[in-house]
């Protein structure tokens, strides 16, 4: 079954991209303060550069994420992202992702998942056009 015929969701999401140390013990420190406080982390990714490191996270209240970064003190960052649902079958992302290519949109950033016998996938994209990308279903 084509893709346009699955429900497929794309909207613009806020990501955070919060500079850390490369140690033990920093994404659970992240996440719990987040956590406690009722943010719920919806995509994350992690990269370490030497001594410092980046986590890079969407989240269902990004004003509430904002003020626990602040209160603790953990320096970070916004992007503009597009967060995307897609139904969790094989070549639906590359469906997506072609579609994207055809409207001149390039892609440099992405990361996702989908646990297994779920219905959907969620992908975080990075992309040139954000305005356009987001009205691709």
């Amino acid at each position: 079954m084509p893709m346009a015929k699955r429900l497929t969701v794309s909207r613009k999401a806020k990501q955070l991209s919060v500079t850390c140390e490369d140690r033990p013990g920093t994404l659970a420190r992240l996440a719990t303060v987040l956590g406690d406080s009722k943010v719920d982390i919806v995509a994350m990714t992690c990269a370490p550069f030497g001594v410092q490191g980046t986590v890079r996270i969407v989240v269902d209240d990004v004003n509430r994420a904002r003020k626990v970064l602040d209160r603790e003190h953990l320096p970070y960052t916004e992007q503009d992202v597009l967060q995307v649902e897609l139904p969790n079958l094989p070549g639906c992302l590359g469906e997506f992702a072609g579609k994207l290519a055809k409207q001149g949109i390039n892609i440099t950033t992405a990361y996702g998942t989908a646990a297994k016998g779920c219905k959907k996938a969620t992908v975080i994209l990075k992309v040139s056009d954000l305005d356009k990308a987001a009205r691709i279903r």
